[in-house]
């Protein structure tokens, strides 16, 4: 890896589900496109939020980085290395370095502050 590399890559992730049910609904490779096309560089030392509505995909993107799902398409690089198609035993030490933080907004934000003293709060430093 090198020192300029970046942390986390994703180039044109796609993650799609095959259709699933009864017969009268099923269509020959019918999917569910739950993450298409997807491409986005966090650098060291920055942070990469994921916002959208319910069922948008935002927990299956999530899932499919930290490779608990398998993508259908696309490159997903941590430090440089290609994990895309990597197995439980590659993945086993990376994952101690990869988090995924959930957010609930009535537990974690305070409604009598306003939204950019709490941003300042995570991130120290900010300017706003």
């Amino acid at each position: 890896m090198s020192a300029d590399a970046p942390l986390l890559e994703a180039e044109h992730l796609q993650i799609h589900f095959p259709v699933r049910g009864s017969r009268s609904f099923r269509r020959a490779g019918a999917v569910v496109q739950a993450v298409s096309d997807v491409s986005f560089t966090v650098h060291e030392g920055e942070t990469l939020g994921v916002v959208g509505e319910s069922g948008c995909g935002k927990t299956t993107l999530i899932r499919g980085l930290v490779r608990l799902l398998d993508s259908t398409g696309g490159a997903i690089r941590f430090r440089g290395v290609d994990i895309t198609r990597a197995g439980r035993r590659q993945m086993a030490p990376l994952r101690r370095e990869m988090q995924m933080i959930f957010q609930d907004p009535f537990a974690s934000l305070n409604p009598r502050m306003r939204v950019g003293a709490i941003v300042l709060m995570v991130i120290p430093g900010m300017i706003m």
